[in-house]
């Protein structure tokens, strides 16, 4: 059965994108048509559908084109799995928008004069019961009773909509980076995914970390993923040292 192919006007109608986005992609080289007719006009196979297709995946995911260029054309690309991985980061952003339509929920009960503060318990969800005290006490002892509280002060100013916001993206952008494993950790794609990594830290710490030592205070976090065994435990609570080495090595990269 012979292929079909579209023109540029058909292929740009039927993903919804502009005929000009379909011919700067061209330009740059991250969409190129299979065939030119006689009179220069392009024609896109199923191929080109399927690049298209991915391109519009990633960015949904807020990748930039250049990022987008680069994961396409590497070697070690492998379509399903890629599927695969958008679905998952799909729903990861499904859950996501579901913690924010959340968050505009509270945030109208605050304004009619209603407001959720976090409990300790709160703070320190995740943990089992009988660790949350003993890990609050390890960071008190590590970083200072000063800072602790104005940490925590920080997350009960948030609400627990807000806390929830912070952990949903942070789940996000990890899905995201194990979606990058593949990558040099220096590479431009990875990159951008810890800066939001060092937003999302920053978001949690807020003024407890003065804005001079923050840069610090994350790197040393990449040091905290190697040697604490917790913070292996990055893909659904199951171990993952390789993540966690892969994620260090990035955070080592990031600001240089």
């Amino acid at each position: 059965m012979a292929a079909t192919f579209l023109s540029c006007q058909q292929l740009a109608q039927l993903a919804g994108v502009s005929v000009r986005t379909l011919h700067h992609y061209d330009r740059i080289g991250l969409l190129r048509p299979s065939q030119r007719t006689e009179a220069r006009y392009r024609r896109y196979g199923p191929p080109e559908l399927l690049r298209l297709q991915q391109i519009l995946f990633y960015k949904e995911l807020d990748f930039t084109l250049e990022q987008i260029q680069q994961l396409l054309d590497d070697p070690a690309f492998d379509l399903t799995t890629a599927l695969q991985r958008h679905r998952q980061a799909l729903q990861a952003r499904h859950a996501r928008l579901g913690t924010l339509l959340s968050t505009l929920d509270q945030t109208i009960s605050h304004l009619n004069g209603t407001r959720t503060m976090l409990t300790n318990e709160e703070l320190y969800a995740g943990f089992p019961n009988d660790q949350a005290e003993a890990y609050r006490r390890e960071v008190v002892a590590k970083y200072g009773p000063a800072t602790i509280a104005a940490a925590e002060q920080h997350l009960r100013q948030l609400g627990k909509p807000g806390l929830d916001q912070l952990i949903a993206e942070q789940k996000d952008i990890n899905r995201t980076l194990r979606h990058l494993r593949h990558l040099d950790p220096a590479s431009p794609a990875v990159q951008a995914q810890v800066a939001r990594h060092y937003a999302n830290i920053v978001g949690f710490w807020g003024p407890a970390v003065a804005e001079a030592d923050r840069p610090a205070a994350y790197q040393g976090l990449a040091q905290l993923y190697l040697d604490d065994p917790r913070y292996t435990k990055q893909h659904d609570g199951e171990d993952s040292p390789a993540y966690a080495q892969f994620l260090s090595a990035a955070i080592r990269c990031f600001g240089q």
